[in-house]
């Protein structure tokens, strides 16, 4: 995030304005992430929420969906920081993060641009894809925006008999902290109690 430059004001000493703090999000510890063995048998990678959640790479497809089919859960210019990891599991691969953001997440507001954005054609560079995306309700956390939604990824013109890849995303959101479990494939993972696990290992360790 870029620092605003100074300015000068005409009619006064000359001195530049002091320029407004920028907002950061608090850290996260490694040690807010479900404990190993959550998903059995599944060595972890970990990767940084920042970037796996970075804006640099938005585009705009005309549809206002790109945020959507990308999975893409901050708004524009939101910062995050926080930690994540993915590892394989049967029949797929398995991600989690915790992140804390400057300015809550609206999953509400998602969801229903998720309804807007439930077929259409996404084209970057890897290739040109149909993306379908159904909303389901999410599990229920008092005091918390819950989503889950499936995401079939489908080459143009695929016969409807040929599975495509799907994407399975739960998330629970409250405040600044933001928790988001995601798999690919055939994993068969109850996604909602695992983001419920997740929600309850990593709030009270950032002192929710």
């Amino acid at each position: 995030m870029t620092t605003a430059a100074a300015v000068t004001i005409s009619g006064t000493t000359g001195k530049p304005e002091t320029p407004p703090p920028v907002s950061v999000p608090l850290a996260v510890s490694p040690a807010v992430l479900l404990p190993p063995g959550t998903v059995p048998d599944a060595p972890r990678d970990t990767f940084d929420v920042a970037t796996a959640l970075s804006a640099a790479d938005r585009s705009d497809d005309g549809t206002g969906c790109a945020d959507v089919t990308h999975g893409r859960l901050l708004g524009p210019g939101d910062a995050a920081a926080g930690q994540g990891f993915q590892s394989a599991a049967a029949g797929g691969q398995v991600s989690e993060l915790v992140a804390r953001t400057v300015h809550p997440v609206d999953l509400t507001a998602w969801a229903q641009r998720a309804r807007q954005c439930g077929r259409v054609t996404v084209d970057d560079p890897q290739g040109t894809a149909v993306s379908s995306i159904t909303v389901a309700p999410g599990p229920t956390v008092p005091g918390t925006e819950t989503l889950a939604y499936e995401q079939v990824l489908t080459l143009p013109g695929q016969p409807a008999e040929l599975p495509g890849l799907r994407l399975r995303t739960v998330a629970i959101a409250a405040d600044d902290v933001l928790v988001v479990l995601r798999d690919a494939g055939a994993t068969d993972l109850d996604l909602d109690t695992l983001a419920v696990a997740a929600w309850q290992h990593a709030t009270p360790r950032l002192g929710r």
